[in-house]
């Protein structure tokens, strides 16, 4: 889970398509032309940075010029551009379907200097000329072919009039087989909960069912082959897209239905714990980050922990949360859509809480783009996760759980989140719950410096060893 207004700009950079007409080239620009020249830059904004590499060549027959795009931290490659806006010493690179655009000068033959512009924002980025694109190396994924059986599956949420696309492994032998559903965290994640070119759940997939644990993962509503609109749903429908797969999975032959289990990542840690109170047939839970607080619990904490991450003040930081009460406060206060917004949007753009524009720049404030970024308070989604308190169902869980957190998870603090959880468990007089913090790993379970999400795509690593052993060797004590 990413602070609000991080989540709606990594949504929208993740797809770039450049159209534009051919004008022809003076002075430094002729470098831009040379056959397979290739300029990389990257967006660097707050605690996330994302590196945006330009293919640009000259057809010799037509002379038209031809491009691609690639932003290799969230594995979109090849993406075509239809042509480059040259003048003078000037380059601009125009993105309708993000209703972005790229303007830069040419410093030399290897440097253009310039500016990202979208949704009223503008980052700096500097393209530089290099010789090889960057290799993204996920030396986890695991490569075909594998050696257990995989099936493209289908199943419906009848209540919800859903219908959802899944991936299904099955070890090659020792059926009927225990089983786990994996819930990803928030957002539109496919059935790999894929994220900056890493795909956490086919590498867990993998790990587990070569453990002789069957696994079905899925892809969320609206996404890949699943029908529906993850945008207005909430955390309580998504739990009954799980029951849905529960029900599946017990129809099966080769699935043990004594011995279905749910696996859920961030918000999907969330997830897990309603469905597993709705259902006799949850044999156990594995909470990946999940949470033991309300919504609004997690963003002060989570605001507060990434923005120091990236160096900023705690005057400011504290200044923002000051803001953010007050935005929540209005969610929680105005039922109007309509209504709420204008209210957000007020007060974005009071001076109430003394933000400077360079405070504003390091937030990623910009009063440009503010409506389209707080349009996100008031969706269904947002308004259920503000105020739900994830004990209510935890204190209803009554099978074995395993919680686990990162102790350099920003997103979801491990020491707060970790007894909040056994807590509520306790209360459940549940006698089956391990907490486990996870030394020197982030919100993905990697192995990170830092834990701030601006690492996410850096590391090569997807999942770390330690947090595969942990949850395959629970699981399998807990089937026995």
């Amino acid at each position: 889970m990413y602070t609000w207004f991080r989540v709606l700009l990594s949504r929208c950079l993740i797809l770039f398509l450049l159209l534009l007409p051919a004008v022809q080239p003076v002075a430094a620009q002729t470098q831009l032309l040379k056959s397979g020249t290739i300029w990389q830059g990257a967006i660097d904004f707050s605690s996330m940075e994302l590196r945006i590499v330009f293919k640009i060549q000259q057809d010799p027959g037509t002379g038209e010029i031809k491009a691609s795009m690639d932003s290799p931290d969230q594995g979109a490659a090849n993406i075509p551009v239809s042509a480059v806006l040259l003048s003078n010493d000037s380059l601009r690179l125009e993105v309708d379907v993000v209703r972005g655009y790229y303007e830069g000068m040419f410093q030399s033959d290897s440097l253009v200097t310039g500016k990202w512009h979208q949704g009223g924002m503008s980052f700096p980025l500097d393209l530089r000329r290099v010789e090889k694109e960057p290799v993204i190396s996920r030396p986890q994924h695991p490569k075909k072919p594998y050696p257990y059986q995989e099936e493209e599956v289908s199943y419906r949420n009848e209540n919800g009039d859903i219908e959802l696309a899944a991936t299904l492994t099955t070890p090659e032998s020792g059926a009927p087989f225990p089983a786990v559903i994996l819930i990803s965290g928030s957002g539109a994640q496919d059935r790999d909960e894929t994220i900056f070119n890493h795909k956490p759940f086919l590498v867990l997939a993998d790990y587990l069912t070569r453990r002789g644990i069957a696994v079905l993962r899925v892809d969320d509503r609206g996404v890949g082959g699943s029908s529906g609109d993850v945008s207005t749903s909430t955390s309580d429908d998504f739990a009954g897209d799980v029951l849905a797969g529960i029900e599946f999975l017990k129809k099966r032959h080769d699935i043990d239905a004594s011995r279905i289990g749910l696996i859920g990542h961030s918000e999907g840690g969330i997830v897990a714990p309603i469905a597993a109170s709705r259902s006799e047939d949850v044999a156990f839970i594995v909470l990946m980050a999940g949470t033991g607080l309300t919504g609004e619990e997690i963003l002060y904490l989570q605001a507060a922990l990434i923005f120091k991450a990236s160096g900023i003040d705690d005057q400011v930081i504290e200044k923002y949360k000051k803001l953010q009460r007050e935005y929540f406060r209005i969610v929680k206060q105005v039922d109007d859509d309509t209504l709420a917004l204008a209210e957000l949007v007020k007060l974005s753009k009071s001076d109430k809480f003394n933000l400077t524009d360079e405070e504003k720049k390091m937030l990623g404030i910009s009063d440009q783009n503010i409506e389209a970024s707080l349009r996100s308070l008031v969706s269904p989604w947002f308004r259920y996760f503000l105020t739900y308190d994830p004990k209510q169902a935890l204190r209803q869980v009554h099978c074995p759980v395993l919680a686990l957190i990162g102790e350099k998870d920003l997103q979801v603090p491990a020491d707060e989140n970790l007894a909040a959880i056994k807590r509520a468990l306790d209360e459940a007089g549940n006698p089956n719950v391990t907490t486990v913090k996870l030394a020197g790993l982030n919100h993905l379970f990697q192995t990170a410096e830092t834990g701030a999400p601006a690492e996410y795509g850096r590391i090569e690593e997807t999942i770390a060893p330690a947090a595969l052993e942990t949850i395959a060797d629970w699981i399998l004590e807990q089937i026995e």
